[in-house]
């Protein structure tokens, strides 16, 4: 057994919840909204539930608390920084959707995403290249500061960009860049293997 730091605050989403508790999505949704159920909203209007908060109310309420609650094992934190919020919703679906364990944090520009990277610490970061303030180079740039330790995989997703930048990448340590018109299944692939990566390094 791997020691899990317990320091680290992992969210589910209403999908999840609603797996873990054999309800629908809608009925973990009106809980939060009535407040039975502590939650908060992320910028692009998805719930998310603390997984202490979930256990407690699980407890609370006389119903089983899943084992992957108790132990917080195993889940990959993913951050997904991405400001098209069209193509962040389709590619959050197409994660929440896959076989993928993972917790998912949103941010919708550079600066919000060097906070939440810096807030969870995620095992995997997929980053699109051109952000409203930043892109992937700056935020990888500021990522990788002296005396600021990254051992998340990055996987840069781009609708195109310089040649120069995909150099630059390759030397700041992306091993994996994806083409947006790749379609979504080559992003969840890339995402399955870096962190396939991760647990066999």
């Amino acid at each position: 057994m791997g020691s899990v730091s317990s320091t680290r605050t992992r969210y589910w989403g209403t999908q999840r919840v609603a797996r873990a508790c054999q309800v629908t999505p809608a009925t973990v949704a009106s809980w939060i909204d009535q407040g039975m159920l502590k939650g908060h909203k992320t910028p692009t209007g998805r719930r998310r539930v603390e997984a202490d908060d979930l256990a407690a109310f699980l407890r609370e309420h006389d119903m089983s608390v899943p084992r992957e609650l108790e132990f917080g094992n195993g889940t990959d934190t993913v951050v997904v920084v991405e400001d098209d919020p069209g193509y962040l919703r389709a590619l959050v679906l197409t994660i929440e959707n896959s076989a993928l364990d993972v917790e998912l944090v949103e941010a919708t520009n550079g600066v919000d995403g060097l906070l939440e990277i810096g807030r969870v610490q995620p095992s995997l970061i997929v980053l699109d290249y051109t952000l409203p303030d930043l892109n992937a180079t700056q935020v990888l740039q500021r990522l990788l500061e002296p005396g600021r330790k990254l051992d998340a995989e990055i996987i840069v997703v781009t609708g195109g960009m310089p040649q120069t930048a995909t150099a630059q990448l390759k030397d700041m340590g992306v091993k994996v860049i994806v083409n947006k018109s790749e379609g979504m299944p080559a992003v969840v692939d890339a995402m399955r293997q870096a962190l396939q990566r991760r647990k066999v390094a």
